[in-house]
């Protein structure tokens, strides 16, 4: 599968898959989060009428607004939950992170970065003494930016 988006006459160039992908916080590489959304960002705009014009609207862009991200994995350790007690007890720990989607050789392809990220929600596993699916948990980040590399 290729990464490069040259325009080869005959060469096939296959989407990423969703399923194959990397998180990595502050340099430590996180493996085995099943799920990441919130890879969104919005543009706000407004829309204005000046006297005379009245064919049309003006619009104006008043900003953007980056999405929560949401990770969830398999619970194996405490590391997320003792980054969000941090929150909790008062003390704002701001970590930067990156997505990585990986390609049909396993290799880093596409990213996006987050910046100043920290915890606003933590999500334990649904526990059911019936079942027989792994103990998960979320983990809820506000940030500040978001981009593609």
């Amino acid at each position: 599968m290729s990464t490069k988006s040259d325009k080869t006459p005959g060469r096939r160039i296959d989407p990423y898959l969703g399923y194959r992908f990397k998180v990595e916080i502050k340099g430590i590489m996180i493996a085995g989060f099943s799920d990441v959304s919130g890879l969104n960002i919005q543009t706000e705009y407004e829309r204005k009428r000046f006297g005379g014009v009245n064919d049309r609207d003006f619009v104006f862009i008043t900003g953007s607004k980056y999405s929560e991200l949401v990770l969830s994995h398999g619970l194996i350790d405490t590391e997320l939950w003792d980054w969000y007690q941090e929150i909790v007890n008062g003390k704002i720990i701001r970590k930067d992170g990156t997505i990585y989607l990986m390609n049909g050789a396993g290799e880093q392809g596409l990213s996006w970065h987050f910046f100043q990220a920290y915890p606003v929600k933590w999500e334990g596993p649904v526990l059911n003494a019936g079942g027989n699916t792994v103990a998960t948990e979320k983990i809820t980040l506000v940030h500040d930016r978001l981009a593609k590399a």
